[in-house]
């Protein structure tokens, strides 16, 4: 690395921490004085989000921004770690660099691989052999901290690795036709407890089929989501451009809006 963007980093960095310790010091902000591991946790995935989102819609600037909010809640959480005795960011560093480096024999040892699809194979290799010294069940291995749709991705991927999966994507599709009329079965009989099971069934099924498919439902979800807003918004200018209000309008007028929308 050139001495100068290393110094630069070294710098910023510390500085950082610096400000983090101020603010959590006596005379820092009330706010983040009160704030610990766990009243932070809808912070990092909320800031994790912003970061796809900026990448989703290409925005190089978002992007730095947003990376520096997500860098906050690492160093916010090292803080806190450090002030009660758990560890501190050089520690967070170092495990970090130490499973890098394990993970990446072909560069830091002698193993040869020959394209980018082995060195994934290999990284999940030596991720399954380090679960594996743990002698936990594997269901324990699952992430908790994340949203319950990149869970039901991981549980499933998890179920797969042993051998619990479709071996046809028809069975996939035969799953979520079988959960969507059980879901109507349900919302039929107006039994909300049993309408929510059966949603959560239908929607963990369609989450395997992305996964069949290797596609990351989260990242789908998002991608839907972006395009929703867009076109919203583009129904919110033309009612502007009129002097309108979006209340007055009706579902067919909406419509119209919505269809125009669609097509740039």
């Amino acid at each position: 690395m050139d001495k100068s963007i290393e110094n630069k980093i070294l710098y910023e960095v510390k500085k950082l921490v610096e400000v983090m310790e101020i603010l959590r010091g006596p005379d820092g902000c009330p706010w983040d004085r009160e704030q610990d591991y766990y009243s932070l946790k809808e912070n990092i995935i909320e800031e994790a989000y912003e970061v796809v989102e900026a990448l989703e819609e290409k925005n190089i600037e978002a992007l730095k921004e947003e990376l520096g909010d997500l860098l906050l809640q690492v160093i916010f959480q090292a803080q806190i770690a450090h002030e009660i005795g758990d560890f501190d960011l050089g520690d967070v560093s170092r495990i970090l660099r130490e499973k890098l480096i394990r993970r990446h024999p072909h560069v830091f040892a002698d193993t040869d691989v020959e394209n980018a699809e082995e060195v994934l194979i290999k990284w999940e290799e030596i991720k399954k052999a380090e679960k594996e010294s743990n002698n936990n069940s594997l269901m324990e291995d699952l992430n908790q901290g994340q949203t319950a749709l990149n869970q039901s991705f991981e549980i499933q991927e998890i179920a797969a690795e042993v051998g619990f999966d479709w071996n046809d994507i028809n069975l996939v599709i035969e799953k979520i036709e079988e959960e969507l009329e059980e879901t109507k079965a349900a919302l039929y009989k107006n039994e909300k407890n049993k309408l929510e099971e059966e949603i959560g069934d239908l929607l963990f099924s369609v989450v395997n089929l992305a996964r069949f498919k290797n596609i990351n439902p989260e990242i789908s979800l998002l991608k839907t989501i972006l395009k929703f807003k867009s076109r919203f918004k583009y129904i919110e200018e033309q009612i502007n451009l009129n002097k309108g209000n979006i209340n007055d309008y009706s579902l067919e007028e909406l419509d119209k809006l919505w269809d125009k929308a669609k097509k740039i």
